[in-house]
């Protein structure tokens, strides 16, 4: 390559990088409008927002099945019961 080419590439990177920037501080700005006005929103509305909170879970309460609580808690105790047994070996190999 010339030193004609080097500098043609190069100049042709300076401007993309100058663009990237700018185009990087765009995106700076409108998150920051963004994460500010939804701050804004969250604390002037807190009370609506626990009231509609505390609606909806009244309206959809989720109640599981035994068979579900007796599924879950199976798979809990295999998972601690495995979790035992690997820890046990770790400490003994090292």
């Amino acid at each position: 390559m010339n030193t004609e080419e080097l500098i043609k590439e190069n100049n042709n990177l300076k401007e993309k990088l100058e663009l990237v920037e700018k185009e990087l501080t765009a995106v700076k700005q409108k998150f920051n409008t963004y994460q500010s006005n939804s701050k804004k929103y969250y604390e002037n509305n807190k009370e609506k927002i626990i009231e509609k909170v505390k609606e909806y879970k009244q309206t959809y309460k989720y109640t599981p099945t035994e068979e579900q609580k007796k599924k879950w808690a199976r798979t809990a105790y295999l998972n601690k019961k495995e979790r035992k047994y690997t820890d046990y070996s770790v400490v003994l190999t090292a």
